[in-house]
C-alpha cells in the first residue's frame, strides 16, 4: 500500500486534491480525513465543545489514526471514523474500509505527527494564499455546516490565523510536492497519479521478482 499525505491551511483544498487523486487513478484508493480524528468531548457540555480549538495540532488523536493506517497497511479492514461539525462530536460508523492499493491522508496538521509522516512515500502541501483559503472557508462553512458569519470570523480571528501562522505555513517544510493555485490543479494532480501509478508497477514487478525467486 502506498500512502499520500496531504497537508495545508484549511480551505487550500486539500479534500478535492485528494478526490481529484483518488478519481484519476485506476487502482484502488481511499481517503482518510484527519477531521475524523478529533479526540472525543463528548463528555463536555455542547457550549463547552465549542470553545475547543479545533485548528491546534494536539487537537487530533494521532495514535488512533496511526493505528488505523498500520492496520490497512498489513492488510486489515478498519472502520470508518466520523465527526458532527454541529454538536462537536465524534460520529464514527461500522462502515469498512477496506486496504486500498493507495491510502491518501489529507488534513491541516497531517504532517505533525512524525509516526505518520514515516509512512507517506509521498508528502503534499497546498500553497494558496490565505486569503483565498479564507474565502473558501466561509463558503463552505455557510453552506455545508451551517454556520454563520459571525462565528467563523471569530473562529478564524482566535485560532484559525493564529494556528497557521505558529504550525501550518511551517508544514511546507516537509513537504516533497507544493501544490499551487488549489484542489483543480490539473497539472499537479497528472504529475501525482503518474507518480503513484509508476510506483505501484515498480512494487508489483518488484513483487513478481521475488515470489519467482522463492
Amino acid at each position: 500500500m502506498i500512502i499520500v499525505g496531504i497537508c495545508g491551511a484549511s480551505g487550500s483544498g486539500k479534500s478535492t486534491l485528494a478526490e481529484e487523486i483518488r478519481d484519476s487513478l485506476t487502482c484502488d484508493a481511499a481517503i482518510i480525513g484527519q477531521d475524523c480524528y478529533y479526540r472525543n468531548h463528548a463528555h463536555l457540555p455542547l457550549e463547552r465543545r465549542r470553545e475547543i480549538n479545533y485548528d491546534a495540532p494536539d487537537v487530533f488523536d494521532y495514535d488512533e489514526m496511526y493505528a488505523d493506517v498500520i492496520m490497512l497497511a498489513e492488510g486489515k479492514p478498519i472502520t470508518r471514523k466520523g465527526y458532527d461539525y454541529a454538536l462537536h462530536m465524534r460520529a464514527d460508523t461500522d462502515e469498512l474500509i477496506m486496504p486500498p492499493d493507495v491510502l491518501i491522508l489529507e488534513g491541516i496538521h497531517m504532517f505533525h505527527d512524525k509516526r505518520l509522516m514515516q509512512e507517506m512515500s509521498l508528502r503534499v502541501y497546498m500553497n494558496v494564499d490565505i486569503d483565498i483559503c479564507l474565502l473558501r472557508r466561509i463558503e463552505r462553512d455557510i453552506k455545508a455546516r451551517g454556520r454563520t458569519i459571525d462565528s467563523i470570523a471569530k473562529q478564524y480571528r482566535d485560532t484559525v490565523k493564529p494556528m497557521y501562522e505558529e504550525h501550518v505555513s511551517k508544514y511546507i517544510r516537509q513537504a516533497d510536492f507544493a501544490v499551487m493555485h488549489g484542489g483543480k490543479n490539473r497539472m499537479a494532480i497528472d504529475a501525482i497519479s503518474a507518480y503513484l501509478s509508476a510506483k505501484l508497477l515498480a512494487e508489483k514487478f518488484t513483487k513478481d521478482a521475488d515470489e519467482e525467486l522463492e
